[in-house]
């Protein structure tokens, strides 16, 4: 009776059924995988609920691509930071998901296939799926930073593959793409006749300085590419739905996408006009939510580091974002590692195989945990690691 898109066990995993148990019987857990930051203790400007107080968010004026005057407050987030993006190449979306789904959409038809880094987030399986679309990962490997793999890459290119995807800086890995990395992905790209989607919602949360990094691809013109972003991590508002397409590339691909795109946009008209009409007023709120963010996502870095020092555990290197990857020993599997330190010492992890990680032993954490309970739950970590 149903689709062929749900080709999931649907069922609850282990460490889910564990930690329903333990919130039944109200265990205080500490939870090191928090990704909300409404739910992480950061102060909200007011001026964020002021922006609402539009008369304009009483008037419907459909707009497929977007009203004009939040297009030009995204235009405006990328000049402040340098890259120069016009207005007429963004398309509003209501979440990086939906823009995902707009470009599968686009780009693929059923059956088609789009490339993904390994280890990344697992959205994209599930995206890909809705679409009929085939996933093909290409890896990322790790020696003492984190690099694409230009060879795994090309090697990954099939007659049905059909686009790209960089996530800059990655998710869970904190690396960012580089340029001579940018150079090698392009040419691949513009020789294979693909598209590049990057996705950039972390891109602000850099932890230093990084001459070789890319920057945006939002400023890309050697082939065909698509940079999506969004209030949900830039402004730490993923209540507020309101994510963006900003298109590049030859000109008179650009031209097309963005018409087709449109046609896309419109079959929904998904963006409410609230939170278009306040898309200025959020922008700028927002840089103060996200001024709190690199502070605690900084300082539980700099805990971590020291608080495994010396220990079984290792923190590998990272970039930017707000994960950190965790190396333990291999004496036991991510899973049994993810259960033990929630069964014995209430500590909430996630194993590295939930982002398809090739190899054990690894564990992500979220450096957006508030600071008393990150500084406990590492602590019990350790703990744990050294008792292993």
């Amino acid at each position: 009776m149903f689709s062929a898109r749900f080709p999931w066990d649907l069922r609850p995993n282990r460490l889910t059924q564990l930690l329903a148990g333990k919130s039944r019987r109200s265990a205080r857990i500490l939870d090191l995988t928090e990704s909300n930051p409404t739910h992480a203790g950061f102060t909200y400007p007011p001026q964020i609920l002021r922006a609402f107080d539009n008369a304009e968010a009483l008037r419907y004026q459909p707009a497929p691509a977007g009203a004009l005057p939040a297009r030009e407050a995204v235009a405006a987030y990328y000049n402040a930071r340098g890259s120069r993006v016009e207005a007429a190449h963004i398309l509003l979306t209501a979440s990086t998901s939906e823009a995902y789904a707009y470009l599968f959409k686009l780009l693929t038809n059923p059956g088609d296939q789009v490339l993904v880094p390994r280890p990344s987030y697992p959205l994209f399986d599930y995206l890909a799926n809705m679409e009929s679309v085939e996933v093909r990962q290409y890896p990322l490997v790790y020696d003492g930073g984190w690099a694409i793999d230009a060879e795994g890459l090309a090697s990954a290119v099939t007659g049905r593959t059909r686009a790209v995807v960089l996530v800059d800086p990655n998710n869970p890995t904190g690396s960012y793409v580089k340029r001579a990395e940018l150079d090698a992905v392009v040419r691949l790209c513009r020789e294979r006749n693909l598209a590049l989607l990057s996705d950039e919602v972390f891109s602000d949360y850099a932890f230093a300085p990084d001459a070789a990094r890319a920057g945006t691809l939002a400023e890309v013109t050697g082939c065909l590419t698509f940079a999506m972003s969004g209030l949900s991590k830039i402004a730490g508002l993923p209540q507020m739905k309101l994510g963006w397409i900003a298109v590049n590339g030859p000109a008179d691909l650009r031209r097309e996408a963005l018409e087709k795109l449109e046609w896309i946009a419109d079959t929904y008209l998904s963006v409410s006009t609230p939170v278009q009409c306040a898309a200025p007023a959020l922008l700028a709120a927002g840089e103060e939510v996200q001024r709190q963010i690199r502070a605690r996502c900084g300082a539980n870095l700099k805990l971590a580091r020291q608080a495994l020092a010396g220990s079984p555990a290792n923190v590998l290197a990272v970039e930017g974002g707000w994960y950190i990857i965790l190396q333990v020993p291999r004496v036991r599997s991510e899973e049994e590692w993810s259960l033990d330190l929630l069964e014995r010492e209430d500590v909430l992890v996630q194993p590295g195989f939930f982002y398809d990680f090739e190899s054990e032993a690894y564990l992500v954490v979220s450096l957006l945990t508030a600071p008393a309970i990150f500084a406990e739950g590492i602590g019990r970590l350790r703990r744990q690691v050294a008792d292993a």
